[in-house]
C-alpha cells in the first residue's frame, strides 16, 4: 500500500471515529439541556438529531468503505465497498444533510415569522432529490455531465439558503445572528467553491471524455456495472483527485451537521408560533 493512501484513509477513519462520538455527547448534551418531556416529542431538535445521525454514520461508513465511483476504485475488497452499496448509503446521508438546513431555514423562518422564507426552504429537498437523481446517472453511465448538473444544483440550493439566511438577518433576535451571519459566510464560500471549482472540475473531464471518445454505459449496463464489479486500487495516483473534496466533507460537512443540532434550540422558541404575520 501507497503510504501516502494509508496515511489519509487512516486519518479518514480517525476523523470519523471521533465524529460518531461527538455526536453522541451532542444528543446526550441535548436532551439534557431540553429536557425529557420535549425530547419526547417531534420537535425540530428531534428531527435534527436523528437527521444528523443518519449523515454521520454513512459518512463514517464511506469513509471506512472510501469508493471512486465513476473510476469504480475501492480500497476494501468486498461487497461492502461496492458502488452501488457506497451511493446508496451517500444518497440517504446526503438527503437527511439537505433536510437538516432545509429545516432549520424553516425553523428560522418561522421564528422570524417570515412565510416567504418557509416557502423557500421546502424547495431545499425536492431539489437535492433531483441532484442525487443527476449523480445516479453519472454513476451508472460514466457520464461527469450527471455530475456537473448534480454540483450545479447543490450550489443553487446552498445560494438559496444563504439567501434565506441573509433575508431573516435583520428581524432575528440578537443571540441568533451570530450563527445566521457564520452560516452565511460558511454558506458563500461553499457556493464560491462550487462554482469555481468543482463544477468546472467535472465539466473538464466530460470535454476530455467527450474529446475521446469514451462510450458511455447505458443505465442497465451501469446498474449490472455498479452492482457486481469494483477495481481494488491502493494507488495514491488513482486517489489524490479526490483527496481534497473527501477530507473536508467527511470532516467539515459532519461538523456542521453536528452543530446544526445544537443551532436548533436558538430557533425554538419562535418556531412554535404559526406564521400569522404574512411574507417579510
Amino acid at each position: 500500500m501507497n503510504d501516502s493512501t494509508l496515511a489519509w484513509w487512516s486519518l479518514l477513519c480517525g476523523v470519523s471515529t471521533i465524529n460518531v462520538f461527538a455526536w453522541i455527547v451532542s444528543a446526550l448534551l441535548l436532551r439534557y439541556r431540553s429536557g425529557r418531556l420535549r425530547w419526547a416529542r417531534a420537535t425540530p431538535m428531534h428531527w435534527h438529531v436523528l437527521l444528523s445521525a443518519a449523515y454521520v454514520l454513512g459518512c463514517a461508513y464511506r469513509s471506512f468503505f472510501p469508493v471512486y465511483d465513476v473510476q469504480r476504485f475501492v480500497m476494501v475488497d468486498s461487497w461492502l465497498s461496492s458502488v452501488a452499496v457506497g451511493r446508496s448509503v451517500a444518497t440517504i446521508a446526503e438527503l437527511c444533510f439537505a433536510a437538516q438546513w432545509a429545516l432549520l431555514l424553516h425553523t428560522a423562518a418561522q421564528a422570524c415569522s417570515s412565510l416567504r422564507i418557509a416557502r423557500l426552504a421546502r424547495w431545499i429537498v425536492p431539489l437535492i432529490v433531483l441532484a442525487e437523481t443527476c449523480s445516479w446517472y453519472a454513476v451508472l453511465t460514466t457520464s461527469n455531465l450527471g455530475h456537473v448538473l448534480e454540483e450545479s444544483l447543490w450550489g443553487l440550493s446552498a445560494t438559496m439558503i444563504v439567501a434565506g439566511f441573509l433575508s431573516l438577518l435583520p428581524r432575528s433576535e440578537r443571540a441568533q445572528r451570530p450563527f445566521l451571519a457564520t452560516a452565511c459566510a460558511l454558506g458563500l464560500g461553499y457556493v464560491v467553491y462550487m462554482f469555481e471549482v468543482d463544477v468546472p472540475m467535472y465539466w473538464s473531464r466530460w470535454v476530455y471524455d467527450e474529446g475521446h471518445g469514451h462510450k458511455y454505459l447505458s443505465l442497465a449496463q451501469g446498474l449490472a456495472d455498479v452492482s457486481g464489479r469494483w477495481v481494488v486500487s491502493l494507488r495514491w495516483a488513482d486517489w489524490q483527485t479526490e483527496v481534497v473534496w473527501m477530507s473536508l466533507y467527511f470532516s467539515v460537512a459532519v461538523w456542521l451537521s453536528i452543530a446544526l443540532i445544537h443551532a436548533s434550540r436558538k430557533f425554538s422558541s419562535g418556531s412554535a408560533e404559526s406564521l400569522r404575520y404574512g411574507p417579510c
